[in-house]
């Protein structure tokens, strides 16, 4: 199943895909916030599949903005240093331990949102991720259980002001600019993905092909990800995995290449879907 959120004449809510159209969720009297959907999908599960199998539909999805499908996160973890090439290219030795950081929730954006170029930075890089939803409230999850844990996938653009992720061997700062966390451009429940280890993660920017990896080159998987940051703190229904980047961004290629006004990046992941937004000033707000 595919789950967005979505806004229609000035009005916020969730749905459910079908084809090119989709059901409103709210209006049918299912939560119209999607971390509620997802914290009471044990008991709303069946009823959203049968409103999606009744083919009864709300809206084409082209009359629809769709926004990011967790606009709210409580967290957005981000694991750093977790494809080879990516090490590789970056001049670190492959890490021994877990590298976290986070992104804060004003960073995330629309899948096909402009994304801002901040007026206080000049190197904006891209980072095509697949990023985990968790579907429920657990800690201390063993590796062999984390995919219980697991409500669905989507795909992510960690995107970074590297002049100031590397101000200081902290990044959030780098890493929290607004807009720069696109999503979606829907969840992809677990259960249509089941193991997603091997799913292929491309980034585009103009056409040109920047960044083609698979998941299964990941050092860290997805359970290994949530093993581990389930030692540290409580996970909630909603909170978000940014899984890590392959290789080929652009502060790595000689010379570094940086976005710039008008360029289109696009995030592809297999069985997922894409992102695709346009490199835009910071505007006065």
């Amino acid at each position: 199943m595919k789950l967005v959120t979505f806004e229609h004449d000035g009005r916020v809510s969730t749905g459910a895909i079908a084809g090119e159209r989709l059901v409103d969720l709210g209006a049918a009297g299912l939560p119209g916030s999607m971390v509620e959907l997802i914290a009471g999908w044990p008991r709303f599960g069946e009823s959203v599949r049968a409103l999606v199998d009744s083919a009864k539909t709300d809206f084409a999805l082209s009359a629809v903005r769709l926004r990011a499908p967790v606009p709210d996160p409580q967290k957005i973890l981000a694991i750093g240093l977790n494809y080879a090439d990516h090490i590789a290219e970056s001049g670190q030795p492959k890490p021994e331990k877990q590298v976290w950081f986070s992104k804060l929730p004003n960073a995330v954006n629309g899948p096909y949102d402009d994304i801002e170029l901040p007026k206080a930075s000049s190197q904006v890089d891209y980072e095509a991720e697949l990023v985990v939803v968790i579907g429920k409230r657990c800690r201390h999850v063993a590796k062999e259980n984390a995919a219980d844990v697991v409500f669905g996938y989507m795909a992510g653009n960690d995107v970074s002001a590297r002049d100031w992720q590397f101000h200081s061997p902290q990044w959030i700062l780098g890493k929290s600019f607004d807009t720069h966390a696109p999503l979606g451009p829907w969840i992809v429940t677990e259960d249509e993905i089941g193991d997603p280890h091997a799913l292929g993660i491309r980034c585009l920017v103009n056409g040109a092909l920047r960044q083609n990896s698979n998941t299964e080159n990941l050092v860290f998987n997805v359970w290994d990800q949530i093993a581990h940051l389930s030692q540290a703190m409580t996970l909630l229904p909603g909170d978000l995995i940014f899984t890590g980047t392959p290789g080929g961004v652009g502060f790595a290629m000689k010379p570094p290449s940086f976005l710039k006004a008008g360029d289109v990046v696009r995030v592809e992941i297999d069985r997922i879907g894409a992102l695709e937004a346009r490199m835009a000033p910071e505007q006065a707000k």
